[in-house]
């Protein structure tokens, strides 16, 4: 593939993405926690007590936290409320586990996965953090968590 194509084909990955992951409703984008795509709405209140351990931080502390864990692994524990399977060969998960706040979006943290867990459920996310993150086309994470293992 020459070099406008691979460029056509990530645009529209990166714009699926911001589609929850479906092509049908390709450009509805809208930032939260990031200037990439935005979770939905949660209507029920989340609490999910924190990871364990030495690596472990809530939603809110990657955010607060992002400079001085550039590139270091962190553990985050919380309830998937998105995720968007296939989008530039990786899944794309959104957890919350009740910190951080929604104005501002640091109430969600987008996590880049092989695994494939489901809404709903409550998970540890194990990955590399990295602060601004920008993927182009207008999609800049303020705070990402990059190949990561997500475990029941």
């Amino acid at each position: 593939m020459n070099r406008i194509g691979k460029w056509v084909a990530l645009c529209v990955s990166i714009g699926v993405l911001a589609a929850g992951g479906d092509a049908s409703a390709f450009g509805n984008a809208a930032s939260g926690g990031s200037e990439g795509a935005k979770a939905p709405a949660i209507s029920e209140p989340i609490k999910v007590e924190k990871a364990k351990g030495a690596d472990a931080y809530t939603v809110a502390e990657t955010y607060e936290k992002a400079g001085k864990l550039e590139k270091k692994t962190v553990v985050v524990r919380g309830k998937v409320v998105k995720v968007s399977k296939g989008i530039m060969g990786k899944n794309w998960v959104h957890l919350r586990d009740g910190s951080g706040d929604p104005g501002k979006g640091t109430n969600n943290l987008v996590v880049t996965t092989q695994d494939v867990p489901n809404v709903g459920d409550v998970v540890t996310a194990k990955g590399t953090l990295y602060k601004d993150k920008d993927f182009g086309s207008g999609y800049k994470y303020q705070t990402i968590v990059e190949e990561a293992t997500v475990k029941p």
